[in-house]
């Protein structure tokens, strides 16, 4: 029988192969290369975050009750019993106080939002600074602004769920503050939104509903065409030995790539179970439901929201009048801000490419160093950034430190001017020199810390060159590859090879020794590859490797 079951199974599999010929399509999936640097790897947090977000979810709605009908709280927390509130609020203190699991569920979710969109930013900000979304990957940037954009909404609806104090005062400054605020269709589309003035009793529902279904929808839709299009397109990688445009230099898919997913999965959920099992977050018993006519001290949204509220924090109190009667608010240009910032994040790569004029295929990534201009614009971009987050909570900071509210407020209305432009300049400069730095390392070498004292009594420094020298003991100057330059003696190896093994026990002997041979092996190819180079360029070598 256990012969007979794999024949009639490789019987059924030559079956199906002969007719759609899936075999040789499936080997090639099999045995795609992924480069193996640990910036690509911020991606995957993203992805195993959301994964977590999913599961977590689908927990929390069993339990979750999106109503804002009244009812009298008497569940497991004292200090609320006889409490007016609403089904929503008592629904989130019944998970956190008497659903097995419920608290820790309802913390690793919200710790697992704020991964999500931080692993989104950061990974955005390698795509950038990489250059990795120039053509063909346009399309796959504009996909990873869209998650960005929709992550900051759905943790914005999904913290206003609960209906308590903070996420109350939330929804009623950012969602209906700034959306009746929008000149002429304003007031319509608030009532759309609400059902009538806020708050209404619809919009935790609505909010649900996008929450829990729109969003992730899109989301999971929009995840699924990024990783299609990154598997299809090649995955960008580094420049360096053996890297080409044309090439992708890693590990395969399987088994490797796979195995080193799953664990790296399993740490993300490890890391967000610790999270969620000891650093407390949202405690909606302490905040109390939501009342309109109070607002909590220290009100913030999550980080990935803050520097909106702190745009409107610092925003001069700028209001248009029109016809007598109409008023456009301040807080409306905040909107117009997100729009602005939004858009152009979108469009970046076609902004870029209007400038430089490059319409080439890159599948190598750039070092920020080497597009000085674009990392200026992204350090003025975080600048910008960590500016107004820092204003989001610019009363904890004026009561803190014992400053004035107003001082505080022009601080951030002065630094958001000037910072960015400030940071720009530093980082281009930053940039060139960097850039300098690696140009006298190949021109001239490393420097080894060794002085030298000439016959005249000059004293100069001894410099190890990177590639072969002249007639005269000169560095023939190197060309920049795009790859990082070793500017210490270490990087060299003249330390010496570290011992085989790990740390209680050395390899075994056979082990060892190939190792060394396949060592000795690359280091002779590396040797004949420079000797090609340097026959080509500067005639013949002899055995030394100097140029005649």
């Amino acid at each position: 029988m256990s012969t007979a079951t794999p024949s009639r199974a490789a019987h059924a599999a030559e079956n199906i192969d002969s007719r759609y010929h899936p075999a040789a399509g499936l080997r090639r999936q099999i045995n795609k290369v992924f480069p193996t640097h640990w910036s690509f790897l911020l991606g995957e947090i993203a992805l195993y975050s959301f994964v977590i977000l999913l599961i977590s979810g689908v927990y929390l709605t069993l339990f979750f009750d999106p109503s804002l009908a009244h009812v009298t709280y008497d569940g497991a927390y004292t200090p609320l019993r006889g409490v007016t509130m609403s089904r929503a609020y008592e629904t989130t203190l019944d998970i956190s106080f008497e659903v097995r699991g419920g608290l820790f569920v309802r913390q690793i979710h919200h710790w697992a939002a704020l991964m999500f969109a931080a692993s989104i930013i950061v990974h955005l900000l390698r795509v950038f600074f990489t250059g990795a979304f120039r053509r063909p990957r346009e399309a796959n940037w504009v996909i990873g602004s869209l998650l960005l954009i929709l992550a900051m909404f759905e943790g914005f609806f999904g913290y206003s769920l609960p209906d308590d104090l903070l996420s109350g005062t939330g929804l009623r400054a950012a969602l209906s503050g700034i959306t009746i605020s929008i000149p002429v269709i304003g007031t319509w589309m608030h009532w759309l939104i609400f059902g009538g003035d806020f708050p209404g009793m619809l919009i935790i529902p609505r909010l649900y509903v996008a929450h829990v279904l729109l969003i992730p929808g899109i989301i999971l839709a929009l995840i699924a065409a990024h990783l299609a299009l990154v598997w299809y397109q090649k995955h960008t990688q580094f420049p360096g030995p053996g890297r080409t445009e044309q090439n992708v230099v890693g590990v395969r898919i399987l088994p490797v790539f796979a195995v080193k997913s799953g664990a790296f999965f399993a740490i993300t959920f490890a890391v967000l179970a610790l999270m969620s099992g000891l650093l407390q977050i949202n405690p909606v018993w302490n905040i109390g439901p939501y009342n309109p006519s109070q607002v909590s001290a220290g009100s913030q949204p999550d980080i990935y929201m803050m520097w909106t509220d702190g745009l409107a924090r610092i925003w001069p109190a700028w209001e248009i009048y029109l016809f007598g009667r109409y008023t456009i608010p301040a807080v409306f240009w905040i909107a117009v801000i997100m729009g602005l910032v939004f858009t152009v994040l979108i469009a970046y790569p076609w902004i870029e490419k209007k400038f430089t004029k490059d319409d080439a295929h890159h599948n190598l990534l750039q070092r920020p160093r080497d597009v000085p201009v674009r990392t200026a614009i992204g350090a003025m971009a975080l600048t910008f950034y960590a500016i107004a987050t820092i204003m989001c909570i610019n009363d904890i900071i004026a009561y803190k430190f014992d400053i004035s509210l107003n001082a505080m407020t022009w601080i951030g209305r002065i630094g958001i001017l000037l910072g960015p432009p400030l940071a720009y300049y530093l980082t281009y400069r930053f940039c060139l020199g960097l850039q300098r730095s690696d140009r006298q390392v190949l021109e001239h070498g490393i420097e080894t810390g060794i002085v030298r004292r000439l016959p005249h009594g000059e004293y100069i420094e001894i410099h190890q060159p990177l590639g072969p020298v002249d007639d005269h003991g000169h560095p023939i100057p190197l060309e920049y590859q795009g790859a990082p330059v070793p500017k210490r003696m270490n990087k060299l190896g003249t330390a010496g090879k570290p011992g085989a093994g790990s740390w209680w026990s050395a390899d075994p002997a056979e082990e060892a020794t190939a190792l060394e041979a396949a060592h000795h092996e690359a280091e002779v190819e590396q040797r004949a590859i420079l000797s090609e180079y340097q026959t080509r360029v500067h005639g013949t070598t002899d055995g030394d490797g100097k140029a005649h």
